[in-house]
């Protein structure tokens, strides 16, 4: 009896272990898929994945992280190519992910970081009339992600951008933010995430900046 046990005991591990391997080896895959994104459409698709691993593993919080994530750089690259109006359903639906990731993982900088990337966007989809309000919002929760953990590059990397982009008469300048870009890279390469699954992105967008600097 005690050798069936054993083997039941065993055969259960093994489940379990390979389950987390298979979780770990997809999850890998659409994060580089992400990172290969370029198109609205590509974000789209990849957060439809991140969306399923995110039904089978309530959990875990990165999924959800990840499908929230998708959907700002969905919004972000709608904002560039002058898509406005399309911001607020990138950010609702990024939304409903950092709520989720929210509920499993509790204080997380990464999380707060993204609730401050939403509020941005909505604030973007009609500056003029939301500035007071989701601009003021997005502030906070980027003080709190850096009060949570002041060594994550990628705070420093978006208020990097919000000062690049800022204009001198509101506090910003391009040689403010530049000088912050060159610390957000100064902090990448002493970063290390604490699972492979963890959020590692941004680095290559600060080499851009600092690259165009004097051009």
């Amino acid at each position: 009896m005690k050798k069936i046990i054993l083997s039941f005991a065993l055969g259960c591990m093994s489940l379990v272990a390979y389950a987390q391997g298979n979780y770990e080896k997809v999850m890998t895959e659409k994060i580089s898929k992400l990172e290969q994104s370029k198109s609205s459409e590509d974000y789209l698709a990849v957060a439809n994945d991140f969306q399923r691993i995110a039904e089978k593993e309530k959990g875990k919080w990165q999924p959800n992280y990840y499908a929230a994530l998708s959907y700002i750089q969905k919004g972000r690259s709608e904002k560039q190519n002058g898509k406005t109006e399309a911001l607020d359903e990138a950010a609702d639906n990024a939304q409903k992910f950092v709520d989720a990731a929210n509920a499993v993982e509790k204080d997380n900088s990464e999380i707060h970081l993204l609730q401050k990337m939403i509020y941005s966007l909505k604030m973007m989809a009609n500056p003029m009339e939301r500035f007071r309000t989701f601009g003021s919002q997005a502030q906070q929760e980027l003080k709190v992600a850096e009060k949570l953990d002041p060594t994550n590059p990628r705070v420093t990397l978006i208020k990097a951008e919000d000062t690049y982009f800022t204009p001198e008469n509101f506090g910003g300048s391009k040689e403010k933010g530049m000088e912050l870009f060159k610390m957000a890279l100064e902090k990448y390469q002493s970063f290390k995430p604490k699972t492979s699954l963890d959020p590692n992105w941004g680095k290559e967008e600060a080499e851009y900046f600092i690259s165009q600097a004097g051009k």
